[in-house]
Order: C-alpha cells, then sequence, then structure tokens
C-alpha cells in the first residue's frame, strides 16, 4: 500500500509493506502492484492504543440497559430474562439495594453494575437465582440480621459463575474502536482464564490486544502478556504483599485514593520497582508523591476523560482538598513521571478522542474547569494514546521500520490540535490500518 498526499510540506507519502512502514518521503515512486491511498492532505499519525479497556465489559455493556430505563425494559423484554443496567452512581439515583429495586421490578432478576466496575447491586429475584442468601462470601453484603442487601462487593467472577450465559458481540466493540483510529487494547480485568483468553481470541477482534495478569496462559497471535494487575480497595491493602522482590514481572497497581498510591509507592519501594510497573488510574496524587513517582520509573496511566464525565460529582463530592489532585498529568510530565492515557471503557467512555479534549480542556459537563494547572496541549493530549502496549508513554511515530498501524485524518494536524481545544465532538479518523490492514475505512 501507498498512502500520498499526506499532510506536510510538498505532501507526505507512506509505503506500507509486510506489516511495516517501509518509506516515507515526499512524492514516493508509485509502483505497479501499489494499492494507493490518498490521504488529501490528510494527517497521517501512528494508531491510538488504549492503554487501559475491559473488554468484556465493553461487550456486556452493548447488551445493557441504562439504569434510569429498568422498569422500560422490564415491560418490553421477554418474562423471566435477566436485565443487566449500567451507569449507576450514588449521586444520580441515590442509596439502591434490594429493596429499591424491588420497587422498580420484582417479576424478574436484575443486576445493575455501579458506574466504578466495582459493585453489583441485585433485586430479591436475582439474589434468590444465585444463592446469595446461602452462600460464604466476605463480598455480600448483609444487613442487621444477615440477610443480603443485594449489594455485592468485588464479586464478577462469583456472579458469572451463577448467571446464565449472556451473547457478547466483541466484533463490534473491536469495530467501533477501529472507527476512531484505535489499532490496540490493553485489557485490564484483574482475573483471567483460559476460556476468557479463548472466547477473545474467537471474537475477530481486529486491534492487537495486551493482556494483564494473564500469566501461564496460552496466547494466540494477536495477543501479548502484560503485567500482573492488582486491584485495590482502602481496605485490601494486604494484596500489596504480592509485591516481592522476588516478583515475576511488572504489576499495574490500581490507585484511586491517595491511602492507596501511598501505600503501593512504599510496597513498590520496599520490593524494588520493575521497569514495566504501572499505577492505573492515580485518581488523587498528592504533590509530595511526583518525587518517588519518578524515582521509581513507574508509569502512570490515568484517565482525563473522567474530568468530563466525572467532574461534577467529584467537586460535590470529593475532599476539597483532593479536588486540585485528581486524575492529574501535566504536573507529572513536568516532575519527569511517564505517562499515558486509556479510557477505562465501559466505566468511561471509549472515545480517546473525547479523553484528549478533556485532557486539553479539563472541562466538567457544566463547563466548569477542574484542575486548570493539569492541562496540557492539544499534541500531548494525542501523544498519551500514541504508545505502545509494553512503552505506553512514548509515543510511536510514522518513520520506516516500524509497525503499519496507522490512522489517515480528515484535516491536517494542525486542525486536529485545534479541534481538540475547541470543538464539542469530533472523529477526524477515515481511514485506520493495523499491521498494515485495513480495520476501518470511512472515506
Amino acid at each position: 500500500m501507498l498512502i500520498v498526499g499526506g499532510d506536510g510540506d510538498g505532501g507526505v507519502d507512506v509505503r506500507i509493506g509486510d506489516g511495516r512502514i517501509v518509506e516515507v518521503g515526499a512524492r514516493l515512486e508509485r509502483r505497479r502492484e501499489d494499492e494507493v491511498v490518498d490521504a488529501g492532505g490528510g494527517a497521517i499519525i501512528p494508531g491510538l492504543h488504549d492503554h487501559h479497556v475491559h473488554l468484556r465489559a465493553m461487550a456486556a455493556a452493548v447488551g445493557s440497559v441504562p439504569v434510569g430505563g429498568l422498569r422500560q425494559a422490564a415491560a418490553d423484554a421477554p418474562p423471566g430474562r435477566w436485565l443487566r443496567a449500567v451507569g449507576y452512581h450514588e449521586s444520580i439515583a441515590g442509596p439502591l439495594d434490594r429493596r429499591r429495586l424491588d420497587g422498580i421490578v420484582t417479576d424478574r432478576p436484575v443486576r445493575v453494575q455501579h458506574r466504578s466496575g466495582g459493585l453489583w447491586i441485585l433485586n430479591s429475584r436475582g439474589l434468590d437465582l444465585v444463592g446469595a442468601a446461602t452462600a460464604d462470601e466476605p463480598g455480600i453484603e448483609r444487613d442487621e440480621h444477615g440477610a443480603p442487601t443485594g449489594r455485592l462487593w468485588r464479586l464478577d467472577r462469583w456472579l458469572a459463575e451463577r448467571l446464565p450465559p449472556a451473547p457478547l458481540d466483541l466484533a463490534a466493540v473491536s469495530r467501533q474502536a477501529a472507527s476512531q483510529g484505535v489499532v490496540g487494547f490493553t485489557d485490564a480485568d484483574p482475573h483471567r482464564r483460559q476460556a476468557d483468553v479463548d472466547l477473545l481470541a474467537a471474537a475477530a477482534v481486529a486491534q492487537r490486544v495486551t493482556l494483564m495478569s494473564s500469566a501461564g496462559l496460552d496466547l494466540p497471535d494477536g495477543f501479548d502478556p502484560g503485567p500482573r494487575k492488582i486491584l485495590l480497595d482502602d481496605d485490601t491493602l494486604h494484596l500489596l504483599d504480592l509485591l516481592t522482590p522476588d516478583r515475576d514481572g511488572p504489576v499495574a497497581v490500581h490507585c484511586v485514593t491517595r491511602l492507596q498510591l501511598v501505600a503501593t509507592l512504599a510496597a513498590l519501594a520496599d520490593a524494588g520497582a520493575r521497569p514495566g510497573d504501572r499505577i492505573e488510574h492515580a485518581g488523587v496524587v498528592p504533590v509530595e508523591l511526583r518525587a518517588e513517582l519518578r524515582r521509581l520509573g513507574v508509569t502512570v496511566v490515568t484517565q482525563p476523560n473522567f474530568v468530563a464525565e466525572r467532574g461534577d460529582e467529584y467537586l460535590t463530592d470529593v475532599d476539597p482538598d483532593d479536588v486540585p489532585l485528581l486524575y492529574p498529568c501535566a504536573t507529572l510530565q513536568a516532575a519527569g513521571v511517564a505517562v499515558a492515557a486509556g479510557t477505562d471503557a465501559p466505566f468511561g467512555d471509549a472515545d480517546p478522542w473525547a479523553a484528549m479534549r478533556a485532557a486539553v480542556q479539563r472541562r466538567t459537563r457544566s463547563g466548569q474547569v477542574l484542575g486548570a494547572g493539569e492541562r496540557v496541549g492539544p499534541a500531548t493530549a494525542l501523544d498519551l494514546f500514541l504508545g505502545s502496549a509494553d512503552a505506553p508513554a512514548r509515543p510511536r511515530r510514522v518513520e520506516p521500520g516500524a509497525p503499519a498501524d496507522l490512522c489517515v485524518l480528515d484535516r491536517p494536524l494542525r486542525d486536529v490540535y485545534e479541534a481538540l481545544d475547541g470543538e464539542p465532538s469530533f472523529n477526524p479518523v477515515v481511514l485506520t490500518i493495523a499491521a498494515g490492514r485495513v480495520i476501518a475505512d470511512r472515506r
């Protein structure tokens, strides 16, 4: 393939062969065997990598209903079918338990996923079907009489084993991401079995996928092992005991609170940080910890999109002392910390361009600026999604020898930067190429 007429002095051409970039230059020679693609003056950039997603949950969310639409969904669905609802948060819908859910839907089982991803709420019919009353699981919240409240904490695997199989259209997730220029995912699920890998492999996902917590599993072509995920809550910090000097490989530690980050950095300092160690989210980063993050050499994988999606709630619900410290970017980079970004889809919006826009503007839905000092320039925002899976904070470039993972945009790069700093919503990608193969074409 020869892509011609890209953004640049004299027009930039890119030749692709055997899954690699072969040549980059102005007015490259056209050969008889070339498939010629005219970029029309649009930028040619490396394909995007979303450094933190949950693919199974993304596919499951496609078949779910918004929590506000439960009553109507129950009326429309066949009798007895489970209903799966997403998007719940206390600030929007108030406290939720089995009794409140029973008041909405009683004739069928219901499960509602909290927006954080760490909590499921079931109605009484659902609790009966999964056997929650007699189960010996610490994550099952119970009232003063020992009866389940309907709230199940960090029990995704336990719950999945007790539910009927649900169709997961992972190919649709892949197509949507490809249309936005995504050529790679890092799947951040903390618990993984061979059956999970086999499901992803059978789904014809067009992107290359890096799987956290996949040590010892058989990974097919197109899948790479990632760091071990350690999922923390403030009451499960004992899991940091897994960080030992003789541990195998890097880790990716979930840190959304101040306490989680302090404890993680202390554990990494004691055990010794490894190349490839990551902090996922870094929801709150006190100023005094920036130097330690740099000293340990860990990469922070943050979600700037949460500022846009949840910022108004943060301004109301988060300790005022922590608000300026939420999901930092610019100050971390200024301190020499390696930073990349992921969307945390489906718990965040899967659109990487929206996440870039949030990194530039830091505006909440109501238009307030949250953390003005954390705003970055458009070029830096784009770079947050240009790293490779094994070097998230090192942006890839369009250069000979690099993998042919590319996006052709509908405008020059300077216009993309202007849009990130101004337009409310846009997708500039017209062609997405992964390993030399077209996986999305919107021309």
